[in-house]
């Protein structure tokens, strides 16, 4: 399960880091200095300090982190709480673009985690979503569904319609297939493992709460098409978070 949550992850991430700008800027050091990390996160150590004075160019930017270079070219990650004190040739703080309410109906790449009920089991979920416009976007899913008697795992593809990107709360409709593996706990049931197809329809929710931050719930119904004569059916409820860039 581990090995397919990463590749979903891998799957859906960005190709590379996000540009600042449109093309690279120079600012000067105006805190007493900044910090290049390795990386982009505060777990990265700090390789190099930058005192004030001293002039940087972005490269890039990757959520909350800007890759830049010094004047002895040496490239670093540094956080925005200091990119925000740095000055344009202009004498004026650097403009930083953050992600803000109306960008949320226009983001491209998802990536969330929710949580709730398959059946009257537990379930964790994971998806990853590519929007091909502001109404229609790709969805990968992968669920773990710790019941009773049995454990099983959820994959599927799908397809997500937003029905109003412009609002602030934006009502969904989903429609996928996947598979669905069950294995029985054999301390309890004497039943052999199985793996069938699954389709399903769903209505749901996205709210923004704030920077890249959103509130997802939604509601599946799935059908469970089985080597047997009856196929059978499933009803799957979650919430969750999941964040957009």
């Amino acid at each position: 399960m581990r090995q397919a949550l990463l590749a979903l992850l891998l799957a859906v991430a960005p190709l590379g880091p996000v540009a600042a700008d449109d093309s690279p800027v120079t600012v000067t050091v105006a805190d007493p200095f900044i910090e290049l990390h390795t990386g982009p996160g505060r777990g990265y150590p700090v390789t190099h300090v930058v005192p004030r004075g001293q002039q940087v160019r972005v490269l890039k930017r990757r959520t909350d982190w800007f890759k830049v270079r010094d004047e002895r070219d040496r490239e670093g990650w540094v956080h925005i709480s200091q990119m925000t004190a740095t000055l344009t040739p202009a004498g004026v703080a650097l403009p930083i673009d953050d992600p803000s309410r109306e960008q949320f109906g226009e983001h491209r790449r998802e990536l969330g985690v929710l949580g709730g009920d398959f059946e009257g089991a537990n379930v964790i979920a994971a998806y990853g979503s590519y929007a091909l416009n502001p109404h229609l976007a790709v969805e990968l899913r992968i669920s773990q569904v710790l019941g009773s008697f049995s454990d099983g795992q959820l994959a599927g593809i799908g397809l997500a319609h937003v029905v109003r990107p412009d609002w602030r709360i934006q009502p969904l409709v989903t429609i996928g297939t996947g598979v669905l593996r069950i294995r029985p706990k054999a301390s309890l049931v004497d039943t052999p493992e199985r793996t069938d197809q699954t389709a399903w329809v769903g209505i749901g929710f996205k709210a923004y709460l704030s920077r890249r931050f959103i509130l997802r719930g939604e509601y599946d119904k799935y059908v469970v098409f089985t080597d047997r004569d009856d196929n059978e059916e499933a009803d799957e409820w979650k919430l969750g978070f999941g964040f957009f860039f």
